[in-house]
C-alpha cells in the first residue's frame, strides 16, 4: 500500500515531461505528431512510472551501487521511446537516455520530499562547532598585542587595549 502515492507522483511527473518531450520532439524532428499521442504518452508514462516505483532511483546511487538497475532502466526508457512513442531508434535512444538521467533522479527527489515524514523543526537542536585549536595552514594564529604598563596608564591606550580583549 505504500507504493501507491509514489507511483501516482511518478506517473504525473512522467506524463507531463513525456508529453512535452514527445510533442516537441516529433514536431522538431518529423514535423508531425503520431496518431493518438495522448494515449501513447499515457501508456509510456505508466510503464516508466512502474519501473521508477520499483527501482526508486536516486542521484546518490544511480551510477554507483545501483548501476545494474540504471542499465535496465536505460534499456526500458529507450525501448519505450522507440516502440510506444514511435521515435526512430537513434532519436528514441538519445531522448530516452537523456530523459532517464534527468527525470529519474529529479522525480525521486519529489517523491521523497512528499512521502517521507518530516521532523518537527522545533525539536532540532544544533550543537555549536568546536573552536579551531590550531591554524589549518600551519601558520601560527595572530596573538593579541601586549600593552606595556606605561601605555596602559594613558586613558586612550587603556581604552583601545580593553576593546581588543
Amino acid at each position: 500500500m505504500t507504493w501507491i502515492w509514489p507511483f501516482l507522483i511518478y506517473w504525473f511527473i512522467l506524463f507531463v515531461i513525456t508529453y512535452i518531450l514527445t510533442e516537441y520532439g516529433h514536431r522538431y524532428l518529423y514535423d508531425e505528431l503520431p496518431k493518438l499521442t495522448p494515449v501513447r504518452v499515457l501508456v509510456a508514462s505508466l510503464i516508466l512510472a512502474a519501473m521508477l516505483t520499483w527501482t526508486h532511483s536516486s542521484f546518490e546511487t544511480m551510477f554507483t551501487s545501483d548501476i545494474k538497475w540504471t542499465a535496465l532502466q536505460a534499456m526500458l526508457w529507450s525501448g519505450v521511446y522507440v516502440v510506444v512513442l514511435t521515435f526512430q531508434p537513434l532519436h528514441g535512444a538519445l531522448l530516452g537516455l537523456a530523459a532517464m538521467v534527468v527525470v529519474a533522479g529529479m522525480s525521486t527527489i519529489a517523491v521523497d520530499s512528499m512521502t517521507k515524514p518530516k521532523a518537527d523543526p522545533r525539536t532540532q537542536f544544533t550543537t555549536p562547532n568546536a573552536p579551531v585549536r590550531r591554524s589549518s595552514g600551519g601558520i601560527a594564529p595572530a596573538t593579541k598585542p601586549e600593552v606595556s604598563k606605561e601605555a596602559a596608564a594613558k586613558p586612550e591606550v587603556a581604552k583601545d587595549a580593553a576593546a581588543t580583549k
